[in-house]
């Protein structure tokens, strides 16, 4: 249950702060939080991460149905016992839900962060997109701590082989 509700937390805080942005910027308009680091954005993308498969809207409906779909089927079949595999799921499920919303209500994703990191003007994203992002992050630290158990368990700690 606690999963769900960070899911649900993460869409909500998704939404709202889109709902914001649609409502208060007009598109294009931009607003300074930390000069030549942070801004403001309003963007809109009607494809994938940096505007790839523009106006694909159907292939974007079944993808993320079968993404959710996964990740609440891993939620209770993987991640009993392992606090850390949920939360990443957990993420990425309110991730795709919040983007999906967007793509399925107003046929493209509210985009507003906008960064400049080192120079680089980095794609606009959303609370959404990070989401995403930190739910992939925590699931490779798990896969890594997960390795390292296994091989602590076949090795020993002194890295001998046990059988």
């Amino acid at each position: 249950m606690f999963y769900y509700l960070t899911a649900l937390f993460i869409i909500i805080l998704d939404q709202l702060t889109k709902w914001f942005i649609v409502n208060n910027m007009y598109i294009g308009e931009s607003i300074p939080v930390i000069e030549d680091f942070l801004y403001i954005t309003s963007h809109r993308n009607r494809g994938a991460a940096w505007g790839i498969l523009q106006g694909q809207m159907w292939f974007f409906y079944v993808i993320t149905v079968i993404v959710i779909i996964g990740l609440i089927y891993y939620l209770h079949r993987a991640a009993k016992g392992k606090m850390l595999l949920g939360i990443s799921l957990a993420f990425m499920l309110g991730g795709a839900i919040g983007n999906f919303i967007d793509r399925v209500f107003r046929k493209e994703v509210v985009d507003f962060i906008h960064t400049y990191i080192f120079s680089y003007n980095f794609p606009v994203f959303n609370i959404a997109d990070s989401a995403l992002v930190i739910g992939v992050g925590l699931l490779m630290i798990q896969m890594i701590r997960e390795e390292r158990q296994s091989k602590e368990k076949t090795y020993g700690e002194n890295g001998t082989h046990h059988s």
